[in-house]
């Protein structure tokens, strides 16, 4: 069975029209942060498992990012948000 992701803009599509672009709940460190902590925030992953949030690109459609939920074990995906409009407020 194929991974089907709902895009907010193209609709369902194959996930193999995405590329995802890692976690989505981490946040930049400030620029005047200490070495340590951009080590951690450039080279350190959990590995989650189960509900996730990440950052997937809609690299042969609409080109947009979204924030996609999907759960790590079995695949599922439970929610899409186009992460632009979350960052000014919208639904994450």
């Amino acid at each position: 069975m194929a991974s089907l992701i709902s895009c907010p803009h193209c609709g369902v599509r194959p996930k193999e029209e995405f590329t995802i672009r890692g976690d989505a709940s981490l946040a930049r460190p400030t620029g005047d942060a200490d070495a340590g902590v951009w080590y951690d925030y450039v080279y350190l992953r959990d590995n989650p498992k189960g509900r996730h949030k990440e950052y997937w690109h809609h690299s042969s459609g609409c080109r947009r990012w979204l924030i996609v939920e999907r759960d790590t074990v079995s695949h599922a995906v439970h929610t899409v948000s186009d992460a632009a409009l979350a960052k000014l407020g919208g639904a994450a």
